[in-house]
């Protein structure tokens, strides 16, 4: 059973996530040959300012 968990500064559409979990879902298939329904995603939205880079946060 995959889990994935992504992570992203900001957030995303609907539309925006539900192609993320397709592809990934895809991909994993395709590449691992792991069954759809057993294939996990989770998206993490995270603010922005609570993200750094370079030793400052973003804005």
């Amino acid at each position: 059973m995959p889990y994935i968990n992504v992570k992203v500064a900001g957030q995303l559409s609907r539309e925006q996530r539900e192609q993320i979990v397709k592809e990934m879902t895809d991909t994993m298939k395709r590449v691992a040959g792991k069954p759809e329904a057993a294939t996990y995603i989770v998206i993490d939205e995270v603010p922005r300012d609570q993200w750094a880079k370079g030793g400052a946060l973003l804005e």
